[in-house]
């Protein structure tokens, strides 16, 4: 189901969504999830972390941002507010529960697309979309290191800035491209090859209807509103597009 938000609402500023939202109108926040659930996504992966593990941190972190809303002062981006906030919470997950992902590939497929990427009869372009492929390129990134894998998947991945990924993780950006550089000199070595890796990790949008219900219901179970009103008409504002 498409969000049946206006094309005016769902291009409205960050800034200016918050502030509807902090005035009442709730449905307005599906703006920010939609807009960002790619970033998060991607974020969320680049830990090792599965499809439903990632959407659950995805929800925690809208669900901690808007609980927050109120205390957000402008003093960075919204996307790096809430990468931050998801990075926190892929930290505590992987604290808590010390999480170890599953490879999803073995070394005999990081061994073919060796291979393919040293025949020079191979379509590239083309063959690069080969979803077993793309596996390998994930499976590559899993192996870095935590620290360049971070820096990795939010200034080539997620497209944010030097002094985006430095404030989302707290390092200097002179850091942040040491980091950067090695990764890449890691991966390359693995793979052998140019990738594109904006096309990894998608959140595919297919998901976006569920991610959206997810974090509403969540609101509406948990009663969070920015206004006095009786439930039965935050549950009608909050779920409007359901019906």
């Amino acid at each position: 189901m498409a969000s049946k938000l206006s094309e005016e609402k769902l291009s409205m500023a960050d800034d200016e969504v918050i502030k509807r939202v902090l005035e009442g109108h709730q449905d307005l926040y599906e703006v920010l999830i939609r807009r960002y659930n790619g970033y998060l996504y991607k974020v969320g992966r680049s830990y090792g972390y599965e499809h439903d593990d990632v959407e659950d941190l995805m929800q925690d972190t809208y669900i901690n941002a808007y609980r927050n809303l109120r205390s957000f002062e402008g003093r960075s981006t919204v996307k790096t507010w809430l990468v931050r906030i998801m990075l926190n919470q892929c930290y505590h997950k992987k604290q808590k529960f010390s999480y170890k992902y599953e490879q999803s590939t073995s070394e005999e497929m990081l061994n073919d697309a060796k291979t393919f990427f040293n025949s020079s009869e191979s379509d590239v372009n083309k063959e690069f979309q080969n979803k077993e492929l793309k596996g390998v390129l994930e499976a590559a990134i899993l192996k870095l290191p935590e620290d360049y894998r971070q820096v990795f998947t939010l200034r080539e991945m997620t497209g944010l800035s030097t002094a985006e990924t430095a404030e989302s993780l707290k390092i200097s950006e002179s850091n942040v491209k040491v980091r950067l550089n090695r990764a890449k000199k890691i991966l390359q070595e693995l793979v052998q090859q140019t990738y594109n890796p904006k096309e990894l990790f998608d959140f595919n949008l297919i998901y976006c209807d569920g991610m959206v219900a997810g974090v509403y219901t969540r609101l509406v179970n948990e009663n969070i509103t920015f206004i006095e009103m009786p439930k039965k008409t935050f549950v009608q504002r909050l779920l409007f597009w359901q019906n």
